[in-house]
Parts: C-alpha cells; structure tokens; sequence
C-alpha cells in the first residue's frame, strides 16, 4: 500500500491585508486591516503582507500604507511578538522601494519587500511598462539599496504556467528567472500562479524541476491562485514535490488590483483579466489551514482561531467569502452520537 509523501512542517505567509484586500472595490478600513494583521499575528503566522508602496492614485487601497505599518508596528497588542513577525511590502516599482526604505528609516517600515517580474514579456510590460533587460537592471538597483538598508527582498517569477496576455509559457524559463534573482542576490522567491493557469501535475512538474537546481526549500514560497477552482489541489502537489513555504488569503480573497474602488473609477493595473471581477482570488487560508491540520502537518497556528478570524473578514468585506470550513468547521474527533 502506497503512503502519500509530504513535509510535515510548512511555513505559512498571511497575506490578506495586501494582496487580499487589493482586490475589494470597497475602500477597508485602516482599523479593519491593522486588527486582521494583529489577530492573524496572535492566530500564530509569522510572514504577513501589509501593503504596496505603488502609486496610490493607481490603488487607492493602499493610500494608507505608511500609516498602517506605523500602527503595527506600535500595536500594544502583539508588540511582544513582533521580534518574531517579518513583515513585508511590495514594491513594484524603484521609487516604491525608496518609500520603504525611508518608512524603514523612519522605524515603521518592511522587513521585507517584494518586486514581480513576468516571464511573459506582455505581461511584463503591462504590469510595469519596462522590458525585461530594463526591469532586471532595476532590480538590481533595488535589491542593493534594500540590503543596505536592512531589508530583505524576495522576487516574484509571474505566468509561470502560462500568461493571460500572450498565453502558453515555458517552466524552463522561470527556472532560470529564480537562479537569476538569486544570483543577484533576492533572499527567497516566491513562485506565482497568479491567473490560475497551473494544473496539479504541472504544479508537481515545476517544483521538482526547481528543487532539483535549487533544492533548500526555504528559498521557495508557493502562491496559487483559484480562478478555475485548482487552489488546493495545486497546494497538494507541491507538498508532494518538497514545497514546505506557502501563502494564501482569508476567505480566498484577492487577485489583480481592482479598477474601481470607493465608488470611483481609478487605474488599478487596467481592465480586468476576466469579465466576472469574482472568480479570482487565492488559496483559502481557513481551508487550507484545516486541510494541513487533517493531514497532520503542523502549520504553526491556532486554527479554530483562523476560523473566527475568517468569519470576521466576511464581514469586513460584506460579502460571502469562498472558505467552506467557516461554516463546516474541523472534522469531529470525538463521539458522533450515532
């Protein structure tokens, strides 16, 4: 009889108040976003998302991102903890990574920023209106004033398995964007399905391919999204390829940054890749949370408080959310009655 093979310890990044709530076409609070972080950071995650220092104009969303990290990281709440929390912004852009190093400076900034490059070169200049050969000399800029500052980086590999633009990628070549980053000095990467395109066995395919070249797992964090519904099966096959670091989103909220926000039209990154707004989003922390608690694998974290925390976000948002364990709940272990 076969055993299914897996890690039996993962590390878990929250990131519901970034690229969760990027999404929502209601402004959410300041308030509403620090209690999420706090009780997530109580909940036990340890790698949280709280903003993107991009252009406000674009995304609104995020006009308050130098005051939610002062608020934080001033949090008389979990500031026993927050030694242990790294917590990260994006930075697409140069001068978003000026603007958290000065947050830095200033002691309310990042631990950790991120910046994303496409291995679909339409895709690339959608995002970010450069090239490939200008993005990666930017990068390089980047991740030199981040380490001098005291920040990590993490670089995103995007249309991994394929590109909403220009359609079929090769996984080859987000092999060799990782050795690149890496190379010029990214500290972890995070492998992105960010329109929903992998299938589970391409899933398995790639991280095999990725920790065979580059085989310490820490460097690898795995962010699936679910717009055709493979979210948790994909999180599955990378278990089962080594994959041991992993993010999602309460309620499997999130996706491209919404293009119309507060009642007002604004840029976000466009016109929406797909017609229905809803279908997109990530992997379902309560979900997936319960599903890894059901296999035995330790997550790290409280999750009958994961669930509480989720039933509030569908509330936050105002919404039903896609997590079917906030009404489900664990599977019982004890006596049925039956």
């Amino acid at each position: 009889m076969g055993i299914l093979k897996y890690p039996d310890k993962v590390v878990l990044g929250e990131i519901t108040v970034r690229d969760g709530f990027q999404h929502e076409e209601i402004l959410i609070p300041t308030a509403a976003k620090l209690w999420v972080l706090e009780e997530l950071i109580l909940a036990g995650f340890r790698r949280l998302e709280v903003t993107n220092f991009g252009n406000p104009k674009a995304m609104p969303q995020f006009a308050d991102a130098d005051e939610l990290f002062q608020a934080i990281r001033s949090s008389k709440k979990v500031q026993h903890l927050l030694p242990e929390v790294e917590l990260t912004a994006v930075t697409i852009s140069e001068r978003a990574v000026d603007r958290a190093i000065q947050a830095k400076k200033e002691g309310h900034g990042p631990d950790r920023i991120l910046q994303m490059i496409s291995t679909s070169e339409p895709h690339q200049l959608k995002n970010s209106g450069m090239t490939h050969r200008e993005y990666w000399a930017m990068t390089e800029r980047c991740i030199q004033k981040a380490h001098d500052a005291g920040i990590k980086f993490c670089g995103t590999v995007s249309t991994i398995w394929g590109c909403p633009i220009a359609g079929p990628t090769e996984l080859k070549t987000a092999v060799e964007f990782t050795r690149r980053y890496l190379s010029i000095g990214a500290d972890d990467i995070e492998h992105a399905d960010h329109d929903g395109s992998a299938p589970p066995n391409k899933v398995y395919e790639y991280f095999s391919m990725i920790l065979d070249a580059l085989p310490d797992p820490a460097l690898h964090v795995a962010h699936f999204h679910v717009t055709r519904g493979w979210g948790l099966a994909n999180v599955l096959a990378a278990l089962q390829a080594g994959i041991t670091h992993f993010e999602s989103t309460m309620g499997g909220i999130g996706g491209q940054p919404a293009n119309f926000v507060g009642g007002s039209p604004v840029p976000g990154t466009g016109s929406y890749y797909y017609q229905d707004p809803n279908i997109v989003g990530l992997v379902c922390t309560e979900d997936m949370v319960v599903m890894m608690d059901e296999m035995g694998i330790d997550t790290g974290v409280n999750v009958d408080r994961v669930l509480e925390i989720g039933r509030m976000v569908e509330k936050i948002c105002g919404r039903r959310l896609r997590s079917e364990c906030i009404r489900t709940g664990r599977i019982p272990k004890g006596k049925t009655g039956f």
